[in-house]
This record gives structure tokens, sequence and C-alpha cells, in this order.
């Protein structure tokens, strides 16, 4: 890589019939300086954290086991899941750690683990492994093991494929006065900043979105009093979540999915339009299957 200053040509040097040179600027060598750590810096730090860096076969070793770093763990995840989409068979060497990851505490690695898993559905160690994901803590987690297990052609977790197609209920972990809560209409991610909420003991606490949606009513608004496990919120699902939830229902959707696909074949405001078209797609290969199980 080349940065401004060091990219010129050489200036000849001198001879004995050359004139001298007065009023020569100087090099401001410390705005040099200034400009290649706003260049460099913050391309180190992307090249540091970015997932779509390539990784050598020692280097995800050493990644997949550094539990200091959740970062690298989830880096050398997504190297695996790449060897495995081509058909490299040299990813099976760490198909016993993806299995180990699928249990870790980290809610990121589950959900991680829970993806590769379901890009190889000819290994039975990996279904095997999601299985009980579909009874995890996490809405997150238990979503990906339902569409992972889809592609083994598995459905037994059409019930969070389905739950994925309707709103969802956000309840507070802890009791006390809403300081702030995201209005109405608001689009989150998983793990956004939904709420803080002030305890009896003074304490605030915050509250972030289990799963991805749009903030659909807001049941507790600031200054309300909220009790452990009553509802804050609630979310619309996630255009990208119900796209991926009636693909998988594609596959394993039974009749009685029907009436919850149907509405999106309709039409939902505010879905693009892939997702009525999928629907429709979804809706008639079920009607196929329930027409062939006669």
């Amino acid at each position: 890589m080349t940065t401004n200053g060091n990219n010129h040509r050489p200036r000849p040097a001198p001879t004995a019939h050359s004139a001298p040179v007065t009023g020569r600027r100087r090099t401001p060598w410390a705005l040099v300086a200034l400009a290649i750590i706003f260049v460099v810096v913050p391309f180190l730090s992307w090249y540091g954290t970015t997932f779509w860096r390539s990784l050598s076969d020692s280097q995800i070793d050493e990644y997949l086991n550094d539990t200091q770093k959740l970062r690298h763990v989830q880096h050398a995840l997504e190297a695996i899941d790449r060897k495995i989409v081509k058909g490299d068979e040299g990813a099976r060497r760490w198909y016993p750690r993806v299995v180990e990851l699928s249990r870790d505490p980290s809610t990121d690695l589950r959900l991680a683990a829970a993806w590769v898993l379901g890009d190889d559905n000819s290994a039975e160690q990996f279904h095997s492994a999601l299985v009980p994901l579909l009874g995890d803590a996490e809405p997150s987690v238990r979503r990906m093991a339902a569409l992972s297990l889809s592609r083994f052609k598995d459905g037994s977790g059409r019930a969070e494929l389905v739950e994925m197609l309707r709103d969802y209920p956000v309840r507070a972990c802890v009791g006390g006065r809403v300081e702030t809560v995201l209005p109405a209409g608001s689009r989150v991610s998983r793990e956004t900043l939904i709420a803080r909420v002030r305890g009896a003991n003074g304490e605030v606490r915050e509250l972030r979105a289990p799963v991805a949606g749009r903030i659909a009513k807001v049941s507790a608004p600031p200054g309300a009093d909220l009790a452990a496990d009553s509802e804050l919120l609630v979310l619309a699902p996630d255009a990208e979540n119900v796209l991926q939830s009636l693909r998988a229902l594609f596959v394993v959707g039974g009749a009685e999915d029907l009436p919850e696909v149907e509405p999106y074949a309709r039409g939902v405001a505010g879905m693009p339009g892939d997702v009525q078209k999928q629907a429709a797609s979804t809706a008639g290969a079920i009607r196929r299957r329930s027409r062939e199980a006669k």
C-alpha cells in the first residue's frame, strides 16, 4: 500500500551547475504521519475484525479455541462454513469442535454454531446436535436451529418456524420504572438497546431486543411502572426472518401452518414483494404435500 508523501519520484541530485534553490517549502511530516494514521489504523481495525478475511487451517485451529476472544471463534466458524459450502472435505476435522460450541454458554457462539450445523445435511452428528437447540433459552438460537433442521428435511422445529411469522411480545426481565423505551415504528436488530428500567434499588438496567423486528406497540411507555415478566413492547416480524421461515416451511411445513402462511401470500403491509411471492410458493408446496399424503 502506498500513502501520500511516499509515492512521488525521487528528486534529481543537484549538479555543480545547479543554482541554489531558495524558498523551498518543508515537507509537513507531521501532517503526513497523521494522514497515514487515518488511513492505516482503520484498515488494520477492519482487517482484524472482518469475518470475510480468509484464514489458514492453522489459524482456524488457533481461533477456534481462543475462548478469550469470541470474535476469533466466530471468525473460525465462518471460515469453516465457507469450506463446507465449497464442498471441502477437510472441514470435517473441525466438526467435533463445532458440535461442542453448539453447547457453549455464549449465545453468540451457539447461534453461529447452529448456522454452521445446517450447512452439511449429510452429517448425522450435526443433525443430532441441532435437536437439543430447539429447547434453548434464547429465541434467536431456537430459530436458527429450526431453520438448520429444515435443511435435513426435519420438521421438528416447525413450531419455531411458525413463531417467526408472528408478533413477538418482549417481556421485562426486571421490574421497575421505565426510563426510556424506543418508540413504535422503530426497527431493531437482535441485541439493540430498546429500553432502560430503574429498579427499586435505583439501579438502571438495560433491556435489549431478543430478536430482530419492528416495534409494533409499546405496552409500557416512559414513566410506567413495570412488573418483572410483564410485557414491555411487541415486535412485528422482521422481513428477512419471515422470508427464511417461509423457505424452510416450503420444505417441512404442514397443513396446520397454512393459516400463518396465507396472510403473507395475500400481502402484508410493510413486507417486500419477495416475501409475498415466497409465501405463495410455500402455501402451494404445503397443499401439494397434503394432497399427496391422502
